[in-house]
């Protein structure tokens, strides 16, 4: 067995924060290979996917903690997510890596700068998509998850704007204009520009962008683009009732 903090620090010392927490993450995944008497896959595409999922896992732990306490409700929906979208056996590495991240101290801002240097945009709104999933899936959006996702999009580099789009995707049903905030424009937008808007949010959040990802990650690209759709159908709906 290998000691996963010492392959952090071998990490942090090449590649800064993620290196640190990919280090952390290879000494897991090694430790649950050899328990399980699994042989690595060391290819180039599955490091790339894994360092992702990494990046994912770290600030899943840092929005679990920022009310302060983690509760069972989360957990088990975390859980839940890595079934969804993460392969056989890595959710469970995923799973080790996450609580012992939820022991330790995050440093977000690093962190999320790093990412934003290292990570293409359409990765990084996937990233920010799949956070707020999870902040909402408990039915509990506290205010310091809300402030703390958007801080993490900043850091990430994510404009303004697409972070508001992401955001109004998980919006109250109440809100009239979430609908038109997903597509980013005003309510008293003409029918064109709206159709304009759409197919602009639609090139932009195409799952085809992370495909690379793999089918399972892709997957969540796939309901994001999802509702963009749904919010387009609304507001034609809408306005032919008008």
């Amino acid at each position: 067995m290998v000691s996963p903090w010492l392959t952090a620090w071998a990490g942090w010392m090449f590649r800064g924060p993620i290196g640190g927490l990919v280090g952390y993450g290879l000494g897991v995944l090694y430790n649950a290979l050899k328990a399980s008497q699994k042989t690595p896959q060391p290819e180039p595409r599955q490091r790339k996917k894994f360092d992702y999922v990494t990046s994912l896992v770290v600030l899943i732990a840092a929005m679990m903690k920022a009310d302060g306490r983690v509760t069972r409700s989360e957990l088990a929906v975390v859980k839940e997510f890595f079934r969804e979208h993460l392969t056989p056996w890595v959710d469970q590495v995923a799973l080790k890596m996450l609580k012992e991240l939820l022991t330790k101290d995050i440093p977000v801002g690093p962190v999320c700068r790093q990412i934003a240097n290292e990570v293409n945009y359409s990765q990084r709104l996937l990233l920010l998509h799949m956070l707020y999933k999870i902040a909402h899936a408990d039915g509990v959006f506290h205010p310091a998850e809300k402030r703390l996702l958007e801080r993490m999009a900043k850091d990430m580099g994510i404009k303004p704007e697409d972070a508001r789009s992401i955001a109004a995707m998980f919006a109250p049903i109440s809100d009239a204009n979430a609908d038109y905030t997903i597509l980013e424009i005003a309510p008293d937008a003409s029918d064109e520009e709206v159709r304009k808007a759409y197919r602009r949010m639609s090139m932009k959040h195409h799952p085809d962008k992370v495909a690379h990802l793999g089918p399972e990650l892709q997957k969540s690209a796939t309901e994001k683009f999802q509702q963009i759709n749904a919010a387009y159908e609304r507001i034609k709906r809408v306005r032919r009732a008008s």
